[in-house]
């Protein structure tokens, strides 16, 4: 037996797995990319409305720091994957090092690494198999983005330069991934210190892309997705520039597998701190528990929607400048709002927030299927703590999360815009705007509630539920879907804040819905068996 025994049932458990989320992923990530960039070429049909879009976004730094910066203002595809190009690589990039912990460290605290090591399995099999599943999802992924470019009309050449480049990104972030597993306890450990450096390289791609070019420029240089961006995608496609990616992700995984020959299984080479003899009063309930699994995430999350609502607000206040071609002024005013282009271009960022935040709602509420997996909620409901109020907990703080996050991003989102206009009036109508997205964030919520008590297994229906509403709700508009189809997705029926006309009656139902699916799954838990 070699350290890669048993490899091949491995990949398949893993595919196995995996055959809901990938596919969920591949088809959003890609559907997105296709349709975004079908919608451009569209919008802008000239060679001239195309080079002032191109130019206008250049000289917007907030813009370039969130996005990038076009390298070739006359070509099409650059224009179309902007937004794409590094926010994109980014999304690939938490999948990769999602994917790479879900197959290693989390298998290795629920305890089923341990039993399948037990049998003819190789030491370094686990860690080559998730490897292998991922990379493979990657490149797959990123070859389907290729062809939807392809198909929207973009240029063969530039198409699979973007599709590597996102590809490339992802492996890179798996492989760091991969390190973070060997060095922490926990999954939820790896995929912090993993998402952190992520956070990192974007941070400094941002600052480096949004600096003049005798300043801070080089910074962009040491993030991987600035390496990612500088391949330019229909701007030259500098194809050597995989290579450092490439690269990365070989010498990054070669130091996983180093790591993972000096630690004892269910270790990490970074001991956890023992904590203290007496559990504080906080730890005393179910709501003060599930708060203390929650918080360390739910705080990064806030500090991130935070600096995106910063980010919005300053580009809210050049937004007039920004779309002076009246293909962007159709695009924005299609998309939301209808008096001002300034507040339609805030109805439409926070319909795109709203959605990230469903993001961290679906993902809070999956952690009840997580801890009664882990079995670590049977030890809790047989003592005197209810099903009802342990399921209570988990779905409090998703609830309570998901406002926090909004409030931040309406906050910093507000006080920016302010900033810039000297209206503190803005910060309360802003923040308001933000507020509105709530009762549909919640109905996700409340989808993953259901499938929990329902149909624990399928609890990842919350991800499906999410991936149709975005197509639905974000690309109904402009490909002028029917309205039943539209009506479908609860992002549909949000006011159009601020600017739009304002009804209760969407809300109320919105929030009868998330309640009614929260209600079933409450119910549901009562009556069905732990496992």
């Amino acid at each position: 037996m070699t350290g890669v025994t048993g490899v091949g049932p491995l990949v398949r458990l893993a595919v196995r797995r995996d055959r809901v989320l990938l596919p969920v992923w591949a088809v959003l990530l890609a559907g997105m990319a296709g349709l975004s960039a079908s919608a451009t070429v569209g919008l802008y049909p000239d060679l001239a409305s195309r080079v002032q879009a191109a130019q206008n976004i250049n000289a917007t730094s907030s813009l370039v720091g969130l996005y990038g910066r076009i390298y070739d203002v006359t070509a099409l595809g650059a224009l179309a994957t902007i937004k794409l190009g590094g926010f994109g690589a980014a999304l690939l990039g938490v999948l990769g090092l999602v994917l790479i912990v879900r197959h290693t460290r989390a298998e290795e605290e629920a305890g089923r690494l341990e039993l399948v090591g037990a049998g003819v399995v190789g030491r370094y099999a686990a860690l080559t198999a998730a490897l292998l599943v991922t990379t493979t999802a990657l490149v797959a992924i990123g070859a389907l983005t290729s062809g939807a470019l392809i198909a929207a009309g973009l240029p063969s050449s530039g198409s699979i330069a973007f599709g590597l480049s996102w590809a490339g990104t992802g492996i890179a972030f798996a492989a760091v991934g991969a390190v973070a597993a060997q060095m922490t306890t926990s999954a939820r450990g790896a995929i912090g210190a993993a998402g952190a450096t992520l956070g990192l390289a974007y941070l400094l791609r941002g600052i480096g892309d949004s600096s003049d070019p005798d300043g801070l420029r080089w910074l962009s240089w040491l993030s991987p997705v600035g390496w990612a961006q500088q391949v330019r995608p229909y701007a030259g496609d500098r194809w050597l520039l995989l290579i450092p990616l490439l690269a990365l992700a070989v010498a990054t995984s070669a130091v996983a597998y180093v790591l993972l020959a000096r630690r004892d299984l269910g270790a990490g080479l970074l001991t956890d701190r023992p904590g203290p003899a007496t559990a504080p009063a906080g730890l005393r309930s179910p709501l003060g528990l599930a708060w203390r699994l929650h918080r360390v995430a739910l705080a990064a999350w806030l500090v991130a929607f935070l600096l995106v609502g910063i980010v919005v607000g300053n580009i809210a206040s050049d937004v007039g400048g920004l779309l002076n071609s009246a293909q962007a002024r159709d695009m924005i005013l299609r998309l939301g709002g209808r008096h001002g282009l300034t507040d339609a271009f805030l109805a439409a960022e926070f319909s795109i927030v709203g959605v990230l935040a469903s993001v961290y709602g679906v993902q809070a509420a999956m952690r009840l299927r997580v801890e009664e997996t882990a079995l670590r909620a049977e030890p809790l409901l047989a003592t005197a703590v209810s099903r009802a109020r342990w399921t209570a907990s988990h779905t409090v703080v998703a609830v309570l999360g998901t406002t926090a996050l909004m409030v931040g991003a309406g906050l910093g989102a507000g006080t920016a815009y302010a900033a810039h206009t000297g209206d503190s009036a803005q910060i309360g109508r802003v923040l308001g705007a933000a507020l509105v997205q709530l009762p549909a964030v919640w109905v996700l919520t409340g989808v993953v509630v259901a499938a929990f008590g329902l149909a624990p297994r399928f609890v990842a229906a919350g991800w499906a539920a999410l991936a149709i509403f975005l197509l639905i709700g974000q690309l109904g508009a402009i490909f002028e879907f029917p309205q039943w189809v539209m009506g479908l997705s609860p992002y549909t029926h949000v006011p159009r804040l601020p600017g739009g006309p304002f009804g209760p009656t969407p809300m109320l139902w919105l929030l009868g819905i998330a309640a009614a699916l929260t209600g079933v799954g409450f119910a549901s838990f009562r009556r069905r068996d732990l496992g």
